[in-house]
């Protein structure tokens, strides 16, 4: 395994982004004398632990807050561009549940924190959002659309927004991913850097021909499960609050759904793209993604997981002290990823055109069926790049629940003449990847 650093354009958004260096964690002494001197409030302050800021949640006897504190190498820009899209949705979109950002005694939104090397840091207040995370509710496919169309409406209500720092530089935005193939050297497993290759393969071929066309907008860049409250009692108000603008970016469209996608491929391994599918059905129903780029989301997404797979290896390999923290976010990736290669991409994307007209396709006995080498085409003249030895049958074999989808992986593929069926950790091998 290669421990040099990555270079290039790699490691020029890895820096960008604030996951190349390390620093002392903030005292929680000077916390709490920032926090009384600017914020006017006390309490009991205790860390939690997050990607690279430090953060705390300071509990009142009347409120509880969120107290974060940027990295000394996040560009001021970089973090007021946050701060200004959670503002801006506040007043924009009151209605929808985003974490509030609170002001100082003086009005202002942050605290510049000045350290003795000249750097700074940037302290923020936030309303503490009570509630569960997605990640822990183990929603049903009505509840998942739910939270798809709570981030359409915040894509929706983010359309006009413009900030001077919103073209930063981000190595989560799915739009570099061909960018960060350096990245699999400092993955020890080679089934694993197999499977990566196979999903740079995809990417190169359908994603980075069409990235300059893209439709693009300030998205929130990272509703992962984690990110998003629910309350699991309640259906048409599932989702109770929407947190953690760290990754916001201007970026394509296609890629925030993508996010949430990713997360959730593989939670049900017969159907690997069901849960992914609702999400995507709901966000389609309050912001439809261009027909023509709607065969490029479900790459997106299998991008979007290889990438914190990759990510989380290469940091878990710098900084060990924190490695179980990283690799608990990202445990399953490698084996979702498989699960997923194993149905038809073009099967996907199939549903997911239907299911946002409102009429899933029913099962078929012929459905998926393709001759060697042909590919299947879509509407507006674009098709999805596909392995003709990889050949779904019967892909919705199981649809019934809605808005969903039930896809099945391999095993329920049958063998068509003159066509051989393989397991994804093999078909990298044949390619010579």
């Amino acid at each position: 395994m290669n421990t040099s650093p990555v270079k290039n354009h790699a490691q020029r958004l890895l820096e960008e982004s604030g996951l190349t260096s390390s620093h002392e964690p903030i005292d929680v002494l000077l916390v709490s004398m920032l926090l009384e001197e600017h914020y006017r409030v006390t309490g009991r302050l205790g860390r939690l632990a997050t990607e690279k800021d430090d953060t705390f949640r300071l509990g009142t006897e009347s409120s509880s807050y969120l107290v974060k504190v940027s990295p000394p190498d996040e560009v001021e820009a970089v973090v007021a561009f946050q701060t200004a899209a959670m503002r801006y949705l506040e007043t924009a979109a009151a209605h929808l549940p985003v974490q509030r950002v609170r002001l100082t005694a003086d009005g202002d939104d942050h605290v510049t924190i000045r350290l003795n090397d000249g750097r700074t840091r940037i302290l923020r207040v936030f309303d503490f959002i009570e509630g569960q995370v997605l990640a822990d509710a183990n929603p049903d496919a009505e509840r998942l659309s739910r939270a798809g169309e709570m981030l359409g409406l915040i894509d929706v209500a983010l359309r006009p927004f413009t900030h001077p720092a919103d073209r930063r530089g981000l190595a989560w935005d799915i739009r570099h991913f061909h960018q960060m193939t350096e990245l699999v050297e400092h993955t020890p497993s080679p089934e694993h850097r197999q499977l990566a290759q196979a999903v740079f393969r995809l990417f190169d071929e359908n994603v980075v021909p069409r990235l300059s066309d893209l439709e693009t907008q300030v998205i929130h860049g990272d509703l992962s499960p984690y990110n998003i409250v629910v309350d699991p009692e309640k259906s048409d108000h599932f989702v109770t609050g929407v947190i953690d603008f760290g990754d916001t970016v201007r970026g394509a469209v296609i890629f925030d759904p993508a996010v949430p996608m990713a997360n959730l491929l593989g939670r049900t391994p017969d159907h690997p793209w069901r849960d992914a599918c609702a999400f995507a059905a709901g966000y389609q129903r309050k912001r439809p993604i261009r027909a023509s780029e709607l065969p490029l989301l479900p790459v997106a997404a299998l991008a979007r997981l290889a990438l914190r797979a990759l990510i989380t290896n290469w940091r878990a390999e710098r900084a060990p002290e924190r490695r179980e923290y990283f690799l608990d976010h990202a445990k399953d990736d490698w084996i979702n990823i498989e699960r997923s290669l194993t149905v038809s991409l073009d099967d996907v994307v199939a549903h997911l055109r239907e299911a946002r007209q409102g009429h899933p396709r029913k099962a078929s006995p012929d459905h998926g069926q393709l001759l060697p080498g042909q590919r299947e085409e879509h509407p507006h003249g674009h098709s999805l790049q596909f392995r003709p030895e990889y050949v779904s049958f019967d892909c919705y074999g199981a649809m019934s629940v809605m808005p969903g989808c039930s896809i099945t992986p391999e095993s329920s593929a049958q063998r068509l003449p003159g066509i051989t069926l393989r397991t994804t950790s093999q078909w990298p091998a044949d390619r010579g990847l």
